[in-house]
């Protein structure tokens, strides 16, 4: 079968579109034909070396996959083949065919595409935990959303918005900005004098929670505009600057700075993690969340359309065909 693969860690031009030996069902291995691949910025990291954990090289990269089962091992207990399905996995995804344990794999109803099966898993599954367990955000307050028009902001809007928060959104240019908009944001804002812009929007108050994927000076912006008793929620570096922070302004201005590491949540709380996915899937049939799908691109283009995601330069999710 075609697989992407990452030769070692190395810039993303470097990936390869080769052949790659198909996944065997043994053990639980459940074997996917993908119909959907999402493209994720963790993917990026990964194939430089830059991700919180490294893969022996080679690998094929991936996190997401969407299809139909095609084989099943002999452990296997509740997926058949013939389902529809989608599997989360830290790496594997970039392929034509996908193998993963049973416990990664969930099935599908009918009435979710395999595309926006892979947009719920990631990046809705990354806000909908920061914001559910990490910030435990409450209906009435008021939640910033940073990188707005990302795959994950998106969600952040949308989720928000489900959990009955006030939605800042912001975003770096007009168009980014109009697509946080249609996602349901209250109020769009841009990057510049965004303590001043936050001030005046929140009356002075400040904001109870913050979603800052980003990092950078919008983190310092946003340090320095949080609520009392406000979260300041930790999600990523998408800007390559990793800010520090000056914890006096926590102590005097009384709130907290949250981590948000959705891979090891997955793995630490699986049955949390299959609550928040059942609760997403009911929002999802219920109309109160869509994914926004930028575009689909052929599997062998992977190495271009990731390096878009790294760049910031994508707006919504990006989706990898076979």
């Amino acid at each position: 079968m075609k697989a992407i693969v990452a030769r070692d860690f190395a810039p993303i031009d470097r990936l390869d579109y080769a052949d790659w030996p198909e996944p065997e069902a043994t053990g639980d291995t459940v074997v996917i034909q993908a119909e959907a691949i999402g493209v994720n910025f963790p993917d990026g990291l990964l194939v430089q070396g830059l991700y919180q954990m490294k893969p022996p090289v080679p690998f094929v990269p991936g996190m997401e996959v969407a299809g139909r089962v095609t084989a099943i091992g002999p452990g296997v207990k509740a997926i058949r083949v013939g389902d529809r399905v989608a599997a989360l996995s830290t790496y594997g995804s970039y392929a034509e065919k996908v193998g993963a344990p049973e416990a990664t794999v969930m099935k599908l109803p009918d009435a979710i595409g395999a595309a926006d099966a892979c947009a719920l898993i990631c990046g809705y599954g990354t806000s909908h935990h920061a914001l559910k367990q990490r910030a435990q955000l409450q209906p009435g307050e008021t939640l910033c959303v940073l990188g707005a028009s990302g795959a994950t902001g998106i969600a952040a809007v949308q989720i928000g918005k489900a959990m009955g928060a006030t939605v800042i959104a912001v975003a770096s240019t007009e168009e980014k900005r109009t697509v946080a908009r249609g996602a349901g944001a209250d109020t769009v804002l841009g990057y510049d004098n965004l303590k001043e812009e936050l001030k005046t929007v929140t009356a002075g108050k400040g904001v109870d929670v913050a979603f800052d994927p980003v990092g950078g000076d919008a983190f310092d912006a946003l340090s320095r505009s949080m609520a009392w008793n406000g979260r300041l929620l930790v999600v990523g570096f998408a800007s390559g600057t990793i800010p520090k922070f000056p914890v006096n302004l926590s102590l005097v201005k009384g709130f907290s700075v949250v981590g948000v590491f959705w891979g090891a949540f997955t793995q630490k709380e699986p049955q949390v993690y299959a609550a928040n996915m059942k609760e997403l899937i009911g929002w999802y049939s219920a109309g109160k969340v869509r994914p926004v799908i930028e575009g689909t691109y052929p599997l062998a283009d992977a190495a271009s359309v990731l390096a878009r995601v790294i760049g910031r330069g994508a707006s919504g999710k990006l989706i990898l065909k076979p």
